[in-house]
C-alpha cells in the first residue's frame, strides 16, 4: 500500500512561503481537502498544501494510520506527530429506531434487526455488530447492502465453513439488480466463491466470498475489483495483528474505494481484552488510538509480554466501544420468545489407572526429548505433543461415562449434540453410539456433505449430531436440540458459547440445556478453572455484567499434572 494511496512531505511554500505540508495522492487530496477545508492546492490537481498546526498534523496523523501514507520527510513528522493535538472522538451514535430496508432486500426483518440495521446506516456502515450468535447478524447485513447506496461490489471474509451459508443467504435475501437498476425477484446477486490462492483475474461479480486463509493469497486480485464494502464475518479471526490474514484484510479495507466495513463476531474477544484493538483499527482506525496509545491507557503488560485490559478500564473501554463503533444485544434483551440457556458442570468418573499410565507414559518421553532438544522451537514442539497427550488421555480415559451420560438423555428421546475435539474422539463416540445413527460435522467434509447431515438432524432423520469443537461452533442451526453435551474442553470459552449458541438462537422452541462433562482427577478441572477467568474478562468488556494462557503456560500446567501423577511409577 506504500505510496499508492498517497504520500506526505515537509515543504516551504512557494505561495505563503512558510513551511507546509504537502500531501499527493487523488485519494489523499480528496480525503485531507474533507478533513481541513483551509488547505489549498499544490501544485497540480494531485497535491494539496496542508498548514501546519498541531490540529492539522492530528487529522493527518489519523489518516496515515488509517490509509498508510508514504512519510518522506520522517524526521520533521516524528518532532510534530507526537506534539500533535488529538482528534476529536467520533459522533455518539444516536438513538437507534426502526430502520425499513430497500426494495432489493426479499425478507423480514424482525423489530430488534431493523435497529440493527439502523445502526449500520448511522454509523457509515464502519461498525462491529456484535449481537449474541443466533440474533441475525448475517441477514442485518445483507439488509444494509440492500438499503446502503454503492455498496457493490461486496468482499465477505468467513471461516470457511460459512462460506456455502453466505451464498444460500444472499440467494435468499436479495434480488438482482439489472444494469437499468430495475429488481428481478426472481434472480439474486451475482456472487462469486472464491476457493483457491492461485492468483489469477476474478469473474466480474456484485459479491465475492473467501475465507480468512486466501484473503493473503488473494489480496492484489481483490485489490483490483474497485470494492466498495468489506464485510469481516466471526471477525474475531483478525484479532492478532501479527498475522498476514490481518495485514492482508487491513490493506483492503484501506484501499479508497472502500466505503463501508462491517465486521461481525458475537464473541469478538476470545481470549483477552485486548484482542478488541486489531478489530476496531479495522473498522475505525484510530478511535482507540495506535497500539501503543491503547496499552498505555488501558492495559498492563503482564511477565509474559500480554496486554490484559486492566479491570477498572473495562466498564470505560465498554462505554467507547459501545458508543462509537459497536453494538450488542444479548437474547434477553430482545423481544424473543427464547428460552433461557442453562449450564450444568457435571463430573464424572475416570479410568484412573489408564489415565496414570499415560501420564507416566507422556511424562518420560517428554523428559527425554527436553534432554535432547538443542533448540527452543525442538522443546516448544515437545510442550505441545505433551499438551496434546494429555488432552487425549484424559478424553479417552472418561469417555464410557461420556457415553453412557449420551445415552441416558436419548432414552428420552431428545435430540443431542455432543461437542468433542479429536478426530479419534469423535470416531469413538460414532462408533460407540452408532445403534442412534448419528450425523457428523467435522473438518474437512465437502460442503454436500455437511449440509446433508445438517439437514438430516434438523429435518428428524436423525436425533444425534457429533461435531467437532471447531469446525460445528459456527454457521450452523441445531435447533432441533435442546440437549448439548461438551465431552471435551476447549481452552478458550469463546468457542464454547459458540457451540451453546448453535442451538439458542431464532427458532429454538425450549430451554437449551448445556452440559460440560469434566473428568474427575484429570487436567478437565484445572482447565474448567481458566475457562471461568477469562469468561470474567470478556464478560466484564463486552456486557454490563482470565487471561490468556499461552502454550508455555498450559504446559507448565499441565507438566505440574504429569508429574504429580506419575510420581509413583
Amino acid at each position: 500500500m506504500n505510496g499508492k494511496f498517497g504520500s506526505l512531505e515537509y515543504v516551504k511554500d512557494s505561495y505563503s512561503r512558510l513551511w507546509c505540508w504537502k500531501v499527493t495522492g487523488r485519494g489523499a487530496v480528496g480525503m485531507i481537502s474533507k478533513l481541513v477545508p483551509q488547505s489549498w492546492y499544490g501544485e497540480g490537481s494531485d497535491a494539496v498544501i496542508v498548514p501546519d498546526n498541531p490540529e492539522n498534523v492530528g487529522h493527518l496523523k489519523w489518516m496515515s494510520e488509517k490509509y498508510q501514507l508514504e512519510i518522506l520527510s520522517k524526521g520533521a513528522w516524528q518532532r510534530r506527530a507526537s506534539r500533535a493535538a488529538p482528534r476529536a472522538p467520533p459522533d455518539i451514535l444516536p438513538k437507534l429506531e426502526e430502520a425499513e430496508p430497500g426494495p432489493q432486500f426479499q425478507g423480514e426483518l424482525l423489530d430488534f434487526q431493523k435497529k440493527g440495521l439502523d445502526f449500520l446506516i448511522k454509523s457509515s456502515g464502519n461498525a462491529l455488530l456484535a449481537d449474541e450468535m443466533g440474533l441475525g447478524k448475517t441477514v442485518q447485513t445483507l439488509a444494509y447492502l440492500a438499503t446502503e447506496k454503492q455498496t457493490f461490489p461486496a468482499l465477505v471474509i468467513s471461516p470457511l465453513v460459512t462460506l456455502g451459508n453466505w451464498r444460500r443467504e444472499i440467494d435468499r435475501f436479495l434480488a438482482r439488480r439489472s444494469r437499468n437498476g430495475r429488481l428481478d425477484p426472481s434472480g439474486s446477486p451475482a456472487s462469486a466463491v472464491i476457493r483457491t490462492g492461485r492468483r489469477g483475474p476474478l469473474p466480474k461479480a456484485d459479491i465475492y466470498i473467501t475465507n480468512y486463509e486466501l484473503v493473503f493469497k488473494r489480496a492484489d486480485d481483490l485489490a483490483r475489483l474497485g470494492l466498495r464494502t468489506i464485510v469481516c464475518d466471526e471477525v474475531h479471526n483478525l484479532r492478532s495483528k501479527s498475522t498476514q490474514k490481518y495485514r492482508a484484510a487491513r490493506r483492503l479495507a484501506a484501499l479508497p474505494s472502500v466505503m463501508y466495513r462491517i465486521g461481525l463476531s458475537g464473541t469478538p474477544i476470545y481470549n483477552h481484552g485486548s484482542e478488541i484493538w486489531p478489530i476496531v483499527n479495522i473498522l475505525r482506525p484510530g478511535l482507540l488510538g495506535n497500539y501503543r496509545e491503547f496499552c498505555q491507557y488501558f492495559c498492563y503488560i503482564n511477565d509474559r509480554g500480554k496486554a490484559i485490559v486492566l479491570e477498572k478500564r473495562r466498564e470505560s473501554l465498554r462505554g467507547i466501544l459501545q458508543q462509537h463503533v459497536m453494538l450488542r444485544r444479548k437474547k434477553s434483551e430482545v423481544s424473543l420468545e427464547l428460552k433461557d440457556k442453562i449450564r450444568h458442570k457435571e463430573v464424572i468418573e475416570s479410568d484412573a489407572d489408564y489415565y496414570t499410565t499415560e501420564l507416566g507414559r507422556i511424562w518420560r518421553r517428554l523428559e527425554e526429548e527436553q534432554r535432547a532438544g538443542g533448540e527452543d522451537y525442538d522443546k516448544s514442539a515437545s510442550y505441545q505433543r505433551a499438551i496434546a497427550g494429555e488432552r487425549k488421555a484424559a478424553a479417552i480415559a472418561k469417555m464410557p461415562h461420556v457415553i453412557k451420560f449420551v445415552r441416558n438423555i436419548m432414552e428420552i428421546e431428545e435430540s443431542v449434540v455432543v461437542f468433542c475435539h479429536h478426530r479419534s474422539i469423535h470416531s469413538l463416540l460414532h462408533e460407540s453410539l452408532s445403534s442412534y445413527s448419528p450425523t457428523s460435522i467435522m473438518g474437512g467434509q465437502r460442503d454436500e456433505e455437511r449440509q446433508r447431515n445438517l439437514d438430516d438432524f434438523q429435518e428428524g432423520r436423525s436425533r444425534l449430531m457429533i461435531a467437532g469443537l471447531r469446525a460445528g461452533n459456527v454457521g450452523i442451526n441445531l435447533t432441533r436440540a435442546k440437549y448439548v453435551v461438551f465431552a471435551e474442553l476447549d481452552w478458550s470459552p469463546a468457542v464454547h458459547r459458540q457451540a451453546e449458541d448453535r442451538l439458542h438462537r431464532i427458532g429454538q422452541k425450549g430451554t437449551v440445556f448445556a452440559y460440560y462433562l469434566i473428568g474427575s482427577g484429570t487436567l478437565d478441572e484445572h482447565v474448567a478453572g481458566v475457562l471461568v477467568d477469562k469468561s470474567y474478562e470478556i464478560d466484564s468488556i463486552l456486557d454490563e455484567g482470565g487471561e490468556q494462557f499461552d502454550q508455555r503456560d498450559k504446559a507448565r500446567m499441565i507438566l505440574e499434572h504429569i508429574h504429580a501423577g506419575a510420581g509413583g511409577l
